[in-house]
């Protein structure tokens, strides 16, 4: 069976598993046609993914509390920022997603999307699209793995973001100077750099608390700058100010 039957599959063990609060691995090989080994691999899966709790035989639904945890990982500040963020992406267009909090909610918003290519640096983002009903096309940078950021940094996947052309640029920051462009506390900013300059638009996604924070490195310099999506508590002073450096800002409602 094919990945994106083997993804629908899975979308309906969780449907069914809604229904019926528990499945067992007899029921869903015979009502799947396939094999209980395949229906087992099925299973560990979505456990990973936080979908449910397997069982002897079999699987139950996760429990509300522990399904408001998984959900809570993204807070819904950083959600609403990167829901006003994913609105930007059409059909078929050749995005990258870099690694963070942030940037990882966009990955939520791509299920109605057709014909996407994704690249990212990050584990965890590559893991959440594979998991896709939808799957887009998905590329990875790889590299050498950075602790800090948990992404793929260095020369190898440079050169491999240098081999292709990108719609847009999806990025976080860890604040923002109203003269500079974005900071970051990583010095490793080169991949940041190039992953910009393979892409038509950079779209950097940040709550407005980060905007005025003192950070010595510099990300990405406001010319490499299209899009900044933040939240609606950013004051007038600085909405102003960025606007000026040519920037389109978009302002998604304040959660708390």
């Amino acid at each position: 069976m094919n990945k994106r039957n083997t993804q629908q599959r899975r979308h309906s063990i969780i449907k069914l598993l809604n229904q019926q609060g528990e499945v067992s691995v007899d029921d869903l090989s015979l009502r799947f046609e396939t094999s209980e080994v395949t229906i087992r691999k099925d299973l560990a899966t979505l456990e990973k993914t936080g979908l449910l709790l397997r069982r002897y035989g079999g699987a139950v639904a996760v429990p509300d509390e522990v399904t408001q945890q998984f959900s809570a990982k993204i807070a819904p500040n950083k959600l609403a920022i990167a829901k006003t963020a994913a609105a930007l992406i059409k059909d078929h267009n050749r995005i990258i997603i870099d690694s963070g909090s942030t940037t990882t909610g966009i990955v939520q918003q791509l299920n109605n999307l057709r014909g996407l290519v994704v690249m990212t640096n990050s584990l965890q983002l590559a893991n959440a699209i594979h998991e896709l009903e939808n799957e887009p096309t998905l590329l990875m940078t790889g590299g050498t793995w950075d602790p800090h950021s948990e992404s793929f940094q260095g020369q190898v996947a440079e050169q491999v973001l240098r081999s292709y052309n990108f719609d847009q640029l999806f990025i976080g920051a860890d604040g923002l100077d109203l003269v500079r462009g974005t900071t970051t506390f990583n010095e490793l900013t080169g991949l940041s750099k190039v992953m910009a300059e393979m892409s038509r638009e950079v779209v950097v996604l940040l709550e407005s608390s980060k905007i005025g924070r003192r950070i010595p490195n510099l990300e990405l310099p406001w010319s490499d700058i299209n899009v900044l999506v933040t939240d609606d508590k950013i004051t007038p002073e600085a909405l102003e100010t960025i606007k000026k450096q040519g920037v389109t800002v978009l302002l998604a409602p304040y959660v708390e």
